[in-house]
């Protein structure tokens, strides 16, 4: 069974429960934490005392308050640590489940299992971590069903990224140099006017802005 365990989740009663979870199996050794930036500072520090954790469980969604972050999400949080400690499993569990997100988590290869914070996450959340402790994956069912739909509508970085400045008051000559920055392909005007163009087509809106507006409330964007 995993001996050490990060928590990376900011409510105190999400918390506790977890902390039952891990104690009903046997993890004696479980540091928890409300914000990434910390959550960083302390999986680094075990890094460099050859303690390093065996397990993050990690939340997407963290809220804002006094304290300034530089990680302002579970999502970059993961990739650092990841980047970082390459043999570090992760379990997400969020109660975010839009198949964007999902499908994005699942592609980047930085993720062990994804648990959906409902009714039953809790006993999913103990099946995650005896899966991963048998070297297996793990989804909890409703976000298996997610996976297994066909007729999920996903984005790629480069229509994510042209529709987002866009948002932001970018022009496309912006967007043009913004893409190019990232090494995000293709990066030239031209793809970028076809690519809006394909994708008013596709939401049915009729300019821009309509465009952004539709893919904000499919949380898309």
């Amino acid at each position: 069974m995993f001996r050490k365990v990060l928590v990376a989740e900011d409510m105190d009663s999400i918390n506790q429960a977890v902390a039952v979870v891990l104690k009903d199996l046997g993890i004696a050794e479980v540091a928890h934490s409300q914000y990434c930036d910390q959550a960083w500072l302390m999986a680094k520090k075990a890094i460099q005392e050859n303690e390093a954790f065996d397990l993050l469980i990690c939340d997407l969604s963290f809220k804002q308050d006094h304290r300034d972050e530089k990680i302002s999400s579970g999502q970059e949080l993961i990739a650092l640590l990841k980047k970082e400690d390459p043999k570090l499993r992760i379990i997400v569990n969020s109660i975010e489940d839009h198949p964007q997100t999902v499908k994005d988590l699942w592609n980047s290869g930085n993720i062990d299992a994804y648990v959906c914070k409902d009714r039953h996450g809790l006993k999913e959340l103990k099946e995650a971590i005896l899966h991963l402790n048998n070297g297996e994956s793990y989804n909890s069912p409703s976000i298996e069903k997610i996976l297994n739909q066909n007729n999920i509508l996903t984005l790629n970085d480069f229509e994510i990224n042209i529709v987002k400045y866009l948002a932001n008051g970018f022009t496309q000559d912006q967007i043009q140099q913004e893409l190019k920055n990232k090494n995000i392909k293709p990066s030239s005007k031209s793809a970028i006017e076809k690519r809006l163009k394909e994708l008013r087509e596709e939401f049915s809106a009729n300019t821009n802005p309509h465009l952004i507006g539709i893919m904000k409330d499919l949380k898309l964007i």
